[in-house]
């Protein structure tokens, strides 16, 4: 039996729906397939079941639950499943609820947000920049609704690097503020609605007022929504980057507009967030450092910036462990 026929022949047992780490288990507890190869399973599963919807194979159907969380079942039970009546899947506690859902809806784990920020702190890394997550909670007066729009979720410089040692510190002789780009990232798991859509927006446009550029983040954006972020895009600057479960496939939709630092705003957030003020810290160290300490300098903040992936297994097994969706191509993973 090859791991389609197994994937089949599980989801014919089951009669209902599942995500991939129940077909999974379903197909190792019938020994219908052997994983001699593989090394991440349940990705392999969650890759074939994702190959029967992307080819238009009528046997399989899904249903999808708040974020990218997908349940698959077979199409000859759509009746019995009652799944036209399916249209929102609300999630609450870790548990799914509808009063229409099947008593047989297995629960689906979702992940947080801040999973994600591994994601796009190695997507960034790939892009020359380093990058660094500002826990808000841990602001001074963090109660302060007023302040509720002025931490970036990730903040991150690139520095401008030159081929010749001389003209990298003429450079920052002439003028600091061309060495290096200040970019402010406002995360999100979705973006499905004009009104996700609007009130993530502007809390990028808020929360990125002091850095040269801004970028809203999401893992999941409805495609429909493309012209009015466009438009929003031109008139107000703010970038808009969607992650992928693979980051470094990760694409800028559209890109952010160049603006002038806010000083003002920067010694504000410096006076407020600890984490905060140690990233400019760290960057002024790396600007005003002799040419023989910079190498040195830029290990300090390197070790002081998120966690990356050092390999696409550790990628594909993070998501596994964190519930993030993730479709990867070939037989076995």
């Amino acid at each position: 039996m090859i791991i389609k026929d197994a994937i089949l022949h599980s989801l014919d047992d089951l009669k209902s729906f599942a995500n991939n780490g129940q077909v999974y288990d379903h197909i190792v507890k019938n020994n219908y397939y052997k994983f001699e190869h593989g090394k991440t399973p349940k990705a392999t599963i969650s890759a074939q079941l994702g190959e029967f919807i992307r080819k238009n194979d009528v046997r399989v159907k899904r249903v999808k639950g708040k974020g990218k969380n997908y349940l698959y079942y077979l199409s000859k039970y759509e009746e019995e499943l009652n799944v036209e009546n399916i249209s929102v899947l609300i999630e609450k506690d870790n548990k799914l609820l509808s009063s229409d859902v099947a008593p047989n809806l297995p629960e689906v784990k979702s992940y947080q947000e801040r999973d994600l920020h591994k994601l796009l702190s190695s997507y960034l890394h790939s892009q020359g920049i380093f990058s660094k997550t500002i826990y808000h909670e841990q602001s001074k007066n963090n109660t302060d609704n007023h302040q509720k729009w002025i931490h970036p979720d990730i903040v991150g410089i690139k520095f401008l690097k030159l081929s010749s040692k001389v003209n990298n510190a003429f450079m920052k002789a002439l003028n600091k503020k061309d060495a290096f780009k200040f970019t402010s990232y406002e995360l999100k798991k979705a973006i499905n609605t004009d009104y996700e859509l609007k009130k993530s927006y502007f809390q990028a446009v808020s929360n990125s007022s002091w850095a040269n550029y801004g970028y809203l983040v999401a893992f999941d954006i409805n495609s429909s929504l493309m012209e009015e972020i466009g438009r929003l895009n031109q008139s107000f600057g703010i970038g808009v980057i969607e992650l992928k479960s693979n980051p470094y496939e990760s694409k800028v939709l559209f890109h952010s507009e160049y603006k002038e630092l806010d000083y003002k705003t920067i010694d504000k957030l410096c006076k407020i967030n600890n984490s905060f003020e140690n990233f400019i810290e760290l960057t002024e160290k790396i600007l005003t450092a002799q040419e023989r300490y910079v190498a040195t300098t830029e290990k300090e903040l390197k070790d002081s910036c998120d966690a990356i992936f050092n390999s696409d297994l550790e990628i594909i097994e993070y998501c596994n462990e964190k519930n993030i969706p993730s479709e990867e191509n070939g037989d076995e993973i």
